[in-house]
């Protein structure tokens, strides 16, 4: 394990009779660390985190006998999944577990975005509040908006209804495809079009896969688009959001705020977004609950002794 992640995984390794061995660093391993762990012995698995770039060098240096990477995430974009099937190596993931915590989370930053929350806290930890204000920190309502979603799978579809059936707010996405349950679901509005949604959306809510056509999916040319007054949340990827164009855009009153709980670059964050009080940032906690989390591990466990086993493990990557 190259992190330790919550003990229900290693409690299910060792039950089945797994020798487990869990990094002792307190965070991330660099890619030499990596490496250097791996060749310590002769591992039958790896369980690794998306903050573990594991491409096609690393792969090529790992063990003989490695036979599965079991992705502590629901994406694997830090993995060459195709140089570790070219070995023979089984990648899997955790998929489906954290729908509804990271669409809770997402419906969180949205309100906590629109009612302006952060800025109230530090307002009263900075001294400043002396009294009710009748104009004092405005936000905005959400009831009977529209929610523009880029991105329509589980956690958007999750996100939508909460939005729709709480809210009453209208639904709009942009997708490859017609969501059939979500029109069904919440009248959704399909486009085919990212600009069209962008041009609509009171709030827009990203939730696509960090891939070579969704990076800087959000740029300066998309974000001039938007509505003055809109609000845009990143629970997705960070290299999805061109963070220096959304700093200008937010410097310069092109959009109304954001909310963003991945970044660009990850762990560090664009220091001018740091500086403009109506933006919302969070240490990539959207999956953060004891259940998800816990409910992740015990997949990764899974993943891993059904692979040992010699039988097919539930959330292969294909």
């Amino acid at each position: 394990m190259t992190r330790r992640i919550p003990a229900r995984a290693e409690e299910m390794l060792r039950g089945a009779g797994y020798e487990v061995t869990v990094s002792t660093k307190d965070g991330v391993l660099t890619s030499d660390e990596l490496k250097l762990a791996l060749a310590e012995k002769q591992y039958d698995a790896v369980a690794s985190l998306l903050t573990d770039a594991i491409d096609a060098d690393m792969i090529t240096g790992m063990p003989e006998s490695v036979k599965i990477i079991a992705n502590y995430a629901v994406g694997f974009n830090n993995i060459d999944v195709s140089k570790a099937h070219e070995r023979g190596i089984v990648v899997t993931n955790t998929p489906e577990v954290l729908t509804s915590t990271v669409a809770e989370h997402t419906v969180a930053l949205i309100l906590t975005l629109a009612s302006r929350i952060a800025e109230g806290d530090r307002f009263i930890r900075e001294g400043k509040f002396v009294g009710w204000d009748p104009l004092l920190l405005l936000g905005t309502d959400i009831k009977g908006k529209t929610l523009g979603l880029i991105g329509a799978g589980r956690i958007g579809f999750e996100v939508a209804n909460i939005l729709h059936r709480g809210f009453d707010m209208r639904v709009i996405y942009c997708d490859m495809k017609e969501n059939e349950a979500l029109k069904s679901s919440c009248n959704a509005g399909f486009y085919s079009m990212h600009e069209d949604v962008l041009k609509e959306a009171d709030i827009v809510s990203i939730h696509v896969p960090l891939l070579p056509t969704t990076h800087h999916l959000i740029n300066a040319e998309r974000l001039a688009i938007m509505k003055k007054t809109a609000l845009l949340v990143n629970t997705s990827r960070g290299p999805v959001v061109d963070e220096a164009a959304l700093a200008q855009a937010l410097k310069n009153g092109v959009i109304r705020g954001a909310a963003l709980d991945v970044f660009e670059f990850e762990p560090k964050v664009t220091q001018e977004l740091l500086e403009i009080p109506n933006v919302v940032v969070n240490p990539h906690l959207a999956s953060a609950t004891e259940e998800t989390r816990t409910k992740m591990a015990e997949m990764v466990a899974t993943n891993i002794i059904e692979t040992l086993e010699g039988r097919t493990a539930p959330n292969i990557v294909a």
